[in-house]
């Protein structure tokens, strides 16, 4: 008889023993593997979806408009971005900033955008984790800010001392653009800002995305996630929010979403447009899913960022 309960006793210690084992590695790899992700190495599919876009690119490389830009972070990783003159000497200028698993040239219909249909300098940077910028792990927006900070006064430099800025990010790098105006260092050159389909907060963003993608239950593997991305790179989900540093912002904003996105929900955009002070508009598309407003209309989304950014840059 005892010997038996010793037995189930061990048993259940063993079982107690690999359950926590699998959710400690489970959620550490979830942490590792969400951001640490694939570098993309593949521009076709913009140039498919874009096809007006693929002449202008194959154009500013034939006449070695297009340049690379290498620079390090605080730590001495380095960073990398593409940039261009406008086709006429001008301080107008925009920072374009990538979504997750993007690269650089994965903004070239942006870019398209202001430097073809409205004459800008533009400056696209690889953000951490992303083309051929060195830091591997990325994280959400959140230490981007710094890096960005230090890309828009580069910049200044590329462009001239009378710089007026406009940062327009997507999807991720909505996230980082968010953050970005919400920091007491933003340099004055920033006039305004566009974020298309950016989230409220990485925990936000992760959570919801583990609904929708996992059919393992959120607790307590997404809580010892958190933990893990505190102890791995230094920050929390929760931390990383860009609707706390909106809310900080007093940079003119353009908000855009389509009410069919399917990674970031539509409410998200409500709740940052609701949490910003100051000059903002907001622009919600029928029918759009995640960051396809400007494939969805292109004309009437140059048309309505021009318009807003002309406010603020001209």
């Amino acid at each position: 008889m005892k010997t038996s309960r010793k037995g189930i006793i061990v048993t259940a210690a063993v079982i107690v023993g690999l359950l926590l084992v699998a959710l400690v590695g489970g959620s550490g790899y979830f942490c590792y593997r969400t951001l640490n992700p694939g570098r993309m190495n593949d521009i076709h599919w913009l140039e498919e979806q874009y096809p007006h876009v693929a002449g202008w690119i194959d154009s500013i490389r034939q006449n070695d408009r297009l340049h690379d830009i290498y620079r390090p972070n605080a730590r001495g990783e380095q960073l990398h971005a593409l940039w261009l003159r406008a086709p006429q000497p001008t301080p107008r200028t925009a920072v374009l900033l990538h979504g997750y698993e993007g690269a650089a040239e994965a903004m070239f219909m942006i870019g398209y955008l202001y430097n073809h249909d409205l004459g800008y300098n533009v400056l696209m940077p690889d953000l951490r984790g992303h083309g051929k910028s060195q830091p591997r792990a990325v994280s959400m927006g959140w230490t981007e800010r710094g890096e960005v900070l230090d890309w828009i006064r580069t910049a200044d430099s590329l462009f001239g001392p009378e710089t007026r800025v406009v940062v327009h990010g997507v999807s991720m790098g909505a996230a980082a653009t968010m953050i970005v105006c919400g920091e007491e260092s933003l340099p004055a050159s920033v006039r305004c800002a566009v974020e298309d389909c950016g989230y409220t907060s990485t925990y936000d963003i992760f959570h919801d995305a583990w609904g929708k993608q996992s059919r393992i239950p959120r607790f307590p593997l997404f809580q010892l996630s958190d933990l893990w991305c505190r102890i791995l790179y230094g920050w929390s989900f929760r931390e990383a929010s860009p609707l706390e540093a909106v809310g900080r912002s007093r940079v003119p904003m353009m908000f855009i979403h389509g009410d069919r996105d399917s990674v970031v929900p539509v409410e998200m955009v409500y709740r940052l447009y609701e949490a910003k002070s100051g000059e903002k508009v907001l622009w919600v598309l029928p029918g759009v899913d995640h960051g396809a407003a400007y494939l969805e209309d292109p004309k009437e989304y140059t048309r309505r960022v021009g318009e807003f950014v002309g406010r603020w840059i001209d």
